[in-house]
């Protein structure tokens, strides 16, 4: 027993040895948090210079070509100053175009979060085959837009679309879906709604899962109803997650393209031409790539200031401090 119980010997040179590292780096001392920091750093450096150069370089040339006569006729970068610039000023079909696609994303947006909201809080609570029901609403998200917006196209024909139909069971007019301005416009908002609103339902669902229980405990102790508490508890809760996924489908809903494309082809006239499209008609079908490039960078400009504003407008609203 005394044989077992004795423990080998460890000699001093050994034990300074195997201490030396922990003396040397320590996680609270300022050498070894300069030391990890260093490493983070190298670790990083090759993602963080591919990332700008896939940022950067675009960016950079599009702001060249914007100061040159690129187009069929003239290729090169050829410098002409501010004209594109000035050209754009007075382009009142862009202006246009960029108030349209405002009004689209607005009201799309707005539309989505109710539904996508309701419907969260639909397959949140203890229903029947609420695992079917999340996996039904996801669907529409799911499909290749460019397929579905077909689909859709073939819903809102005049003659031949069930859409007219369903107005008939109802006594009210047939709706020239394509071709009339105010009915274009609406066809293209259902498009986006029914595209879009699972994207909004699967954010709001995740926070709706990961917000604390006690506060619901409180309100039912109150005697608090399903509104009160809703407005009270749960709304105030949702709060910094509404606001990331407004601006999430806001920055999505600017970049509407293929909806439009497939469905109308920004038409009739100019009714549903946003300034997506528009700059795809000026630079990719009268190939006037200079020009195209200002309108891409003004479009850039306008949209990350407004986005901040916006974004501090929603922080007041439902966070109730300034960002």
């Amino acid at each position: 027993m005394a044989d077992r119980e004795r423990q080998p010997a460890v000699s001093p040179e050994f034990e300074s040895a195997a201490e030396t590292p922990a003396r040397r780096v320590r996680l609270g001392s300022p050498a070894g948090g300069s030391s990890l920091r260093r490493y983070q750093l190298y670790f990083l450096l090759p993602g963080l210079i591919v990332l700008l150069l896939i940022i950067l370089f675009p960016l950079l040339f599009t702001i060249r070509v914007s100061f040159s006569s690129w187009s069929s006729s003239a290729p090169g970068l050829n410098w002409i100053a501010a004209k594109n610039y000035e050209r754009l000023l007075a382009d009142s079909r862009y202006w246009e175009s960029l108030l349209r696609l405002a009004m689209l994303a607005a009201g799309t947006v707005l539309i989505e979060y109710v539904l996508g909201f309701g419907l969260a809080l639909l397959v949140w609570r203890e229903v029947k085959a609420k695992r079917f029901f999340r996996v039904l609403f996801l669907v529409p998200m799911m499909t290749t837009p460019v397929i579905m917006t077909v689909i859709w196209r073939t819903i809102f024909h005049e003659s031949l679309g069930p859409a007219n139909e369903v107005l008939a069971l109802f006594g009210l007019p047939a709706q020239a879906w394509l071709t009339s301005s105010p009915a274009a416009l609406i066809a293209v908002m259902v498009v986006e709604i029914w595209q879009w609103t699972p994207f909004m339902l699967l954010l709001l669902l995740a926070g709706l899962l990961s917000l604390p229980k006690e506060p619901f405990l409180a309100a039912a102790i109150d005697g608090a109803g399903p509104i009160r508490t809703f407005f009270r508890v749960t709304l105030p809760l949702m709060g910094p997650i509404s606001v990331g996924a407004i601006i999430i489908r806001l920055i999505e809903a600017s970049k509407i393209m293929e909806t439009v494309y497939v469905l109308t082809s920004g038409g009739p006239g100019t009714a549903t031409e946003t300034s997506s499209f528009y700059i795809y008609i000026r630079g990719l079908r009268d190939f006037q790539i200079g020009y195209a490039a200002s309108l891409s960078f003004t479009y850039l400009v306008i949209m990350i200031v407004s986005l901040t504003f916006i974004a501090k407008a929603l922080n007041r609203a439902f966070v109730g401090r300034r960002v």
